[in-house]
């Protein structure tokens, strides 16, 4: 699985405690975030150029990819790496015509129909939505849970992000359900030191793997031994 799916970023400023995104974004790349989702629903065009060609200076020399959330205009404007939709965004089709060739383009998906029809289209990742509850974003559907998350991973082979309701107390749980990555908004925004609380997520997401490795590499053991019997 693409490494650069792992642990996301997602940007809310009205959460950041009085801190600018770039402190933010720089603290929890220090910390293992390995994408950046720049989102902002409510600062004019010229705003959101200006924090985006800030982010994309700092991020672009050190490999850390920019999403930009839901603003395709925005994310051509500045190199983006690229763009993140949701269900009532530009279809998949039209926005990597828009691209260049290498874009990354992720989509929110909020059932396994979302996410089926998200992977047909070409979705490089899903972002499954909401996987707990969450005050961060109110215009969401019902939590999924697990239990959704795993029905989704069933459904799909395209790598899942999940988000919502997100932090290093429930990060493993959710890989073990299914998620190949996980995307954090508050958990690392709203946190009294942002670095350290990337580096408790990711550590989390990777002993979480490696124990899925463990178990898959025990099975496979056991079924050789079945056979050869």
């Amino acid at each position: 699985m693409d490494s650069r799916y792992l642990l996301h970023l997602v940007t809310d400023r009205s959460l950041s405690r009085g801190r600018t995104l770039l402190e933010l974004v720089t603290e929890g790349v220090v910390g293992g975030v390995t994408c950046v989702q720049l989102r902002e629903k409510e600062c004019s065009t010229r705003e959101f150029l200006h924090e985006a060609f800030l982010l994309s200076r700092f991020l672009k020399p050190i490999g850390i990819p920019l999403i930009i959330n839901d603003r395709i205009d925005i994310a051509l404007a500045v190199g983006a790496d690229g763009v993140h939709l949701g269900q009532n965004d530009m279809p998949i089709g039209i926005a990597r015509s828009l691209g260049p060739p290498n874009w990354i383009i992720g989509i929110s998906a909020e059932s396994v129909d979302d996410a089926v029809s998200a992977e047909n289209e070409g979705a490089d990742y899903i972002g499954v939505s909401p996987v707990f509850g969450t005050p961060t974003k109110t215009d969401t559907s019902t939590p999924l849970g697990l239990e959704g998350l795993q029905m989704i991973r069933m459904a799909v082979r395209a790598p899942l992000v999940a988000i919502g309701g997100i932090n290093s107390a429930n990060a493993g749980e959710v890989i073990t359900a299914g998620a190949d990555g996980l995307a954090v908004v508050s958990a690392i925004v709203s946190a009294d030191f942002p670095r350290k609380s990337a580096t408790e997520i990711i550590q989390e997401i990777e002993r979480a793997k490696a124990g899925k490795a463990d178990f898959k590499l025990l099975s496979s053991s056991q079924t050789t031994i079945l056979s050869s019997e």
